[in-house]
């Protein structure tokens, strides 16, 4: 097993930068997502950490050694594929087997290599099949054996889940992690999915635009936003977020929204009068009072373990997640209430955070 370390890396396409200088620690057996929008960079700073795409600047280490020039067979890492890439011609105990024919490995201990990845993945009665007489989901669990049978130092997975269904998705992703804590193999993951990263990851980096917006464990991520980018990127429905100003009133600070609107600061907000700030409170720290912000509501989306109401506040989309049944029709007027608890408060100028 081993640590990945990525120190001020750095890539360039010509004359575009795509990645800025980025800095991650990645812990012995820990499983590391890493999620953000599709052009982000996710998906290159992983094929770097393979050495499939070659550093501008910086360094990456694995292990403790630099791997800029070590070539990517020598690395000591799997890697699983949004595609699959199995061979169409090969049986599945071949496709599993094959990378260690080719590293002249003896032929019982493939043997016995094969047979314990397909006893971990349920595959043993689909070995003497071709990858076109499996399912999406069997394919998948080929790919992951065949990463297996290699015992690296190193997991690597590239959207590993993109291409099954809703239902499958959910199952697989289950036996990923179920994976990871059953070998305890240093795990490095991309997606753009913030429901896997929140679900899967010990530890979630955040990244837009080639640069690290935030790292963290999925609930200080959830609890602490960094930014605006973050509050919105993590967590669904995603946090939502209104413009005001913060004003005295009656010898305590509040946000004023316009129209009369106000709600109270967030505790340990450093603010000054006049500052601009965006107010966040997520959908599920929203409830309905017989005071507070009007709202009207639009859409009402029962689900059946709860209830999504999309409302309008004052001009600016809401959305409301109640865990309890409730009336509310089209076209009701609502009062919400934001608890103020666990409000979080923004500088509309930076997108920093100034308060949870």
């Amino acid at each position: 097993m081993a640590s990945v370390s990525i120190q001020h890396v750095k890539k360039r396409f010509g004359d575009v930068e795509v990645l800025h200088g980025v800095d991650i620690e990645i812990a012995d057996r820990s499983f590391t997502v890493l999620v953000g929008p599709s052009g982000c960079g996710k998906t290159t700073l992983l094929r770097m950490v393979a050495g499939l795409e070659e550093i501008s600047s910086g360094e990456i280490l694995i292990g403790g050694r630099v791997v800029n020039r070590v070539q990517p067979k020598e690395r000591d890492i799997a890697m699983v594929f949004q595609n699959y890439a199995l061979y169409p011609h090969m049986t599945v105990r071949a496709n599993m087997a094959f990378s260690l024919m080719l590293a002249g490995t003896e032929k019982s201990k493939i043997e016995a290599r094969v047979a314990q990845a397909a006893e971990i993945l349920g595959l043993k009665d689909l070995l003497d099949r071709y990858p076109r007489q499996l399912s999406g989901g069997q394919r998948q669990r080929v790919a992951m054996g065949r990463a297996i049978v290699r015992n690296p130092q190193v997991f690597l997975f590239d959207e590993p889940l993109s291409n099954l269904d809703a239902k499958l998705r959910v199952a697989m992703r289950t036996e990923i992690k179920e994976l990871h804590q059953r070998l305890k193999t240093t795990s490095v993951y991309v997606t753009h999915d913030q429901i896997e990263a929140m679900t899967m990851g010990d530890q979630i980096v955040v990244m837009k635009d080639g640069v690290v917006e935030q790292t963290g464990s999925p609930l200080e991520l959830y609890d602490t936003p960094a930014n605006l980018f973050v509050a919105g990127f993590i967590g669904s429905p995603a946090m939502n977020f209104l413009a005001g100003e913060v004003r005295s009133a009656n010898g305590a600070a509040q946000v004023a929204l316009g129209e009369g609107l106000s709600v109270p600061l967030p505790a340990g907000a450093a603010v000054n009068a006049g500052q601009k700030v965006l107010f966040g409170t997520r959908p599920e720290h929203l409830s309905i009072g017989a005071s507070g912000l009007p709202a009207q509501v639009i859409v009402v989306e029962p689900t059946g373990a709860d209830t999504q109401l999309y409302c309008e506040v004052n001009g600016t989309d809401v959305t409301v997640v109640l865990r309890d049944r409730t009336n509310c029709r089209p076209g009701d007027l609502i009062h919400l209430v934001p608890d103020p608890g666990k409000s979080h408060l923004f500088d509309a100028a930076s997108g920093q955070r100034i308060a949870k």
